[in-house]
């Protein structure tokens, strides 16, 4: 696997950890899981600033988190996800020795009505992923 796919494993294994329903790439199911639910969008590793001597490419990857929570008492899940969000990559800033640094963004929650059930609560939060590697498409 390629550096940048290695990277976005280990941050879907992070994730998976988790209470929350863990998706990668995948579309928003019919049924939303009580624990609520995140699914990892692989995002844009944007163009990298390279380095001679040896050649390295150096990126700041914005991959993107879709976290969504619903319920009657959806306030409380969705700051508790989130919160369990931030501390899942505080716990290692790293993942492990793969990236330099994992930084989140902070979400901007909407509400999203649902026909004939309880609305949704969802935001997009955005994960840079700091990486150094020798080839950018390997």
């Amino acid at each position: 696997m390629t550096p940048r796919e290695t990277i976005l494993v280990a941050l879907h294994a992070r994730l998976s950890a988790l209470p929350a329903t863990a998706l990668r790439g995948d579309v928003l199911p019919e049924r939303m899981p009580v624990e609520g639910l995140m699914i990892l969008r692989d995002g844009e590793p944007g163009a990298p600033e390279v380095t001679l001597s040896p050649l390295r490419y150096h990126y700041q990857h914005r991959a993107e988190i879709e976290a969504v929570v619903q319920g009657a008492d959806r306030d409380a899940a969705f700051d508790t996800l989130t919160a369990s969000i931030g501390a899942a990559l505080a716990a290692d800033r790293t993942l492990g020795g793969l990236c330099d640094w994992v930084e989140a963004e902070a979400p901007r929650p909407v509400d999203l009505p649902v026909e004939g059930a309880a609305s949704l609560k969802a935001a997009v939060i955005p994960v840079v992923l700091h990486y150094s590697t020798a080839d950018p498409l390997g």
